[in-house]
């Protein structure tokens, strides 16, 4: 059988970076789609790219395919080395025909036979699966804490009456749910690039990223605020409200506390199956001696304590 260039077939340096090989494979993919390309080998070109992409997009399979080394050439006649184990075994489902719009014979002695175009069932010879589309949504940590609905816009390419690849807006409601955090995916199956030939489409993956909030700073689950309080609550202890997502809650400030003392409020963070903490962290504040009556306050405290609060750090 003969080599399968992977890094030739995108146009690509082996040290190409993964977001070299995302941005390589989108344009290929736009080029020789069959739906829209008029190149005479437009499908076998959009086969041998998504085959390509299908590997150098996996940090592991591109290690394993990497392990061959750089002495082999396109086209050169290739059998894979006695001791070669990829750690892959893909089975059931595939195609083994590649005619078919399977992977081809290079790619199933190296990783077995598969096919990422058999649709969801399974069939065979049912064309190309759409691209998988990436984008991020925005929302609010209050949306994060109760979940909620929003309604998004996205720009996504599409084919027109005259077989043009266009723009168009999608509106889309999407279900946020209770306790997402920050960093993680929503899959929406089927709602990414159309497919070809009558395959499935693509899926839409949003990744959830979280406003700036005025009070709170999340970290995961647990969420973080900061408490203001007076010298005598940090001094002699109170029972003070403490902000959380889920509304106000009493909290216990420990007598002779000081600022940066976090304090913790179990279960108050995002939701989940075990739910994250909220941290308060306490900060003193000190009234201002504006008044004649305050100034005499602070002057009897300057008698009463005389308290250095510099003393350890000699000199």
């Amino acid at each position: 059988m003969e080599f399968k260039d992977y890094y030739r077939t995108l146009g690509l340096e082996r040290d190409a970076s993964q977001e070299d090989v995302k941005r390589a494979y989108r344009r290929l993919a736009r080029k020789f789609h069959p739906d829209v390309s008029k190149e005479p080998d437009a499908e076998e070109r959009f086969k041998e790219v998504n085959e390509a992409y299908e590997v150098l997009k996996d940090p592991e399979k591109r290690a394993a395919y990497d392990r061959l080394g750089s002495e082999w050439k396109t086209g050169q006649e290739f059998r894979p080395p006695p001791d070669w184990d990829a750690g892959f075994e893909f089975r059931g489902g595939g195609f083994t025909d590649a005619g078919a719009g399977g992977f081809s014979d290079f790619f199933e002695a190296l990783f077995g036979a598969r096919g990422p175009f058999a649709g969801a069932h399974g069939a065979r010879g049912r064309g190309f699966q759409g691209e998988d589309h990436h984008a991020k949504i925005l929302i609010g940590l209050e949306d994060a804490y109760h979940g909620t609905t929003r309604q998004i816009q996205l720009e996504v390419p599409a084919v027109d009456a005259h077989g043009r690849l266009v723009r168009k807006t999608r509106t889309l409601q999407v279900r946020i749910p209770k306790g997402v955090t920050e960093g993680q995916q929503i899959r929406l199956a089927g709602q990414g690039g159309p497919g070809a030939g009558g395959g499935p489409a693509g899926d839409l993956y949003l990744e959830i990223a979280f406003r700036p909030h005025p009070q709170f700073e999340a970290h995961g689950r647990d969420i973080h605020v900061t408490l203001p309080i007076t010298p005598w609550e940090a001094a002699l202890g109170a029972r003070v409200q403490a902000p959380t997502l889920g509304g106000p809650v009493d909290l216990q400030i420990p007598p002779g506390s000081q600022s940066g003392r976090k304090l913790r409020l179990k279960g108050r963070g995002l939701p989940g199956r075990t739910p994250g903490d909220q941290y308060v962290t306490l900060q003193i504040v000190t009234p201002p001696a504006d008044t004649e009556p305050a100034r005499r306050i602070y002057e009897q405290m300057a008698r009463t304590f005389r308290f250095d609060p510099r003393a350890r750090q000699g000199g």
